[in-house]
């Protein structure tokens, strides 16, 4: 497993009011996970934190950058969008632009269907 970036580990101690989060490698870059949810991503030292349409209007509105990448020719765009540029200096505005991507991970969470057993 490939060593966490000085970016990621900062990203980590900024981010400690959220709680317990944790970074996982990840298609060379990294997931960050506060409990279970999924609700930021790290590639080429930038952060993304996950959107929803109750949350992507306030993003974009900022002029916030959303994560692309490209794959077999093709840019694909993800759910997933940079804080503003402020907020990686301010931990206080981090963490408050990161509460946006845990509140995203929840609800997209809360509307999956339950598996069910076999």
């Amino acid at each position: 497993m490939p060593s966490k970036s000085e970016f990621v580990e900062y990203l980590l101690e900024m981010l400690q009011p959220l709680g317990a989060v944790r970074a996982k490698s990840m298609f060379g870059g990294w997931g960050l996970y506060a409990g279970e949810r999924f609700f930021a991503l790290v590639a080429e030292d930038t952060l993304f934190l996950k959107v929803d349409e109750a949350s992507r209007a306030e993003f974009e509105a900022r002029g916030l950058q959303p994560f692309r990448y490209e794959a077999n020719g093709k840019v694909s765009v993800m759910s997933y969008y940079q804080p503003p540029a402020e907020a990686l200096d301010d931990r206080e505005l981090l963490v408050a632009w990161a509460w946006k991507g845990l509140a995203a991970a929840e609800r997209a969470a809360r509307a999956k269907k339950p598996r069910k057993r076999k």
